[in-house]
């Protein structure tokens, strides 16, 4: 299939406009705090949400509004994450999507919630709702630029994308926008996606494809093993496209299905190279485990490792400790037959055969590992299992920024 990426973001499909203003929960008034995406027509809808047992506000309020699969807006606050607040964060989180829905002229159970920031911090519920009238005023086509900005906190630029495909004769529009800079190790940091299409398509094949999605695109990202308590994927598809309902998983499901991961693949490392304190994307290729989820758990804990990913800053082609974090993954594997890669646009360079040292050119490591985007290839030679894992190397600006999260 042909997937042609196009200038844009959650507004490129037909029907949806967006907006992003400052109203007034972030301290900086030209950093805009919260947004707003719309569709014209009522659209099917589905989530996928964080598996932390501390959760947002938000989410519990989501859920329950995707309860009858379906949605028309989604708004958005950054700056606080409305979370760890008791029934005081609920009734607040409600509020957002009434007061929303009240000026949109929709039903309440029709508006989503997300927010994203500090936990812990009573949310300004009074800002948000003197905001909304001038947040809903400024929906439009262009509104896309605005929101992806107004969702940011430590991101240091914007996750968005849009996508054109054909599903017979018809043209379907995908459109997109995330952030996430720390606290990711989705299972499904904070990390937040929000995807709009014009598809006509049933909610439970909607449903199902976006869980299916995420499980090989953001749930294989992580910046430093913390799985947040405001996660969440978002998906609307109102159906504008006017191509024949999609209602069984066939020809034109699995169309859908592999534009859906292309791009979700892409905004994941997006996410992941833009960790806190980044200097580096790291992919990690798992080949020959016994099984996929083996391969993802393997490579989850090459990523996560402290002291590959410092290496990895450093430039260092310390093999070893990949090896080191392999074997306290809890997967079993042969430690004598694994084999590692180092690769990068500067070339591929082999540093480990048969789990034991070999003979290889320290200065071409060097100039592979130096370079920002890199590969960590390993085989394990032991059955089918395959996986790609995305990750960030360990820079001082890490704890730089998480030292003085809340300032």
């Amino acid at each position: 299939m042909d997937i042609n990426y196009i200038q844009g973001g959650v507004t490129s499909p037909q029907g949806f406009l967006a907006s992003g203003i400052h109203c007034g929960l972030k301290k900086s008034t030209i950093k805009k705090d919260l947004a707003l995406i719309y569709s014209e027509v009522p659209s099917n809808a589905a989530g996928v949400f964080t598996k932390n047992k501390v959760k947002g506000a938000p989410l519990y309020i989501t859920k329950e509004h995707l309860l009858n699969k379906k949605a028309r807006a989604i708004i958005v606050n950054s700056g606080n994450a409305n979370t760890c607040n008791g029934e005081d964060g609920l009734k607040k989180a409600k509020k957002m999507a009434m007061l929303q829905a009240k000026e949109l002229n929709i039903k309440t159970d029709d508006v989503l919630v997300a927010s994203t920031g500090v936990i812990g911090v009573p949310l300004n519920i009074d800002a948000i709702k003197d905001g909304i009238p001038l947040l809903t005023k400024e929906l439009a086509k262009e509104g896309y630029e605005d929101a992806s900005s107004a969702i940011m906190t430590t991101d240091t630029f914007k996750k968005q994308l849009a996508l054109e495909f054909y599903i017979g004769d018809v043209k379907i529009t995908l459109g997109a926008m995330a952030k996430g800079s720390g606290m990711i190790e989705p299972n499904m940091g904070t990390m937040l996606s929000f995807i709009t299409t014009d598809l006509d398509i049933s909610p439970e094949l909607l449903n199902e494809a976006l869980k299916s999605s995420v499980k090989i695109s953001y749930n294989r990202v992580s910046v430093d093993g913390d799985t947040s308590t405001n996660d969440m994927v978002l998906i609307l598809a109102n159906g504008l496209a006017k191509n024949d309902p999609i209602t069984e998983k066939d020809e034109k499901y699995e169309t859908f299905l592999n534009a859906l991961n292309d791009l979700n693949i892409k905004l994941s490392k997006n996410i992941a190279k833009d960790g806190e304190g980044a200097t580096k994307l790291i992919e990690c290729k798992i080949s020959g485990a016994k099984t996929e989820d083996d391969a993802v758990t393997l490579g989850k804990s090459i990523v996560n490792s402290n002291l590959v990913k410092t290496a990895i800053f450093g430039s260092d082609a310390n093999w070893g400790r990949i090896l080191c974090s392999l074997g306290y993954a809890q997967i079993d594997f042969d430690p004598n037959k694994v084999d590692v890669y180092f690769e990068s646009c500067a070339g591929s360079i082999k540093v480990c055969e048969h789990g034991t040292s070999i003979e290889f050119n320290e200065s071409k490591a060097k100039e592979i590992l130096i370079q920002d985007e890199i590969t960590i290839k390993v085989d394990l030679f032991l059955g089918d299992g395959n996986a790609c894992v995305w990750g960030c190397d360990l820079s001082y600006d890490y704890v730089k920024i998480n030292g003085d999260y809340r300032s």
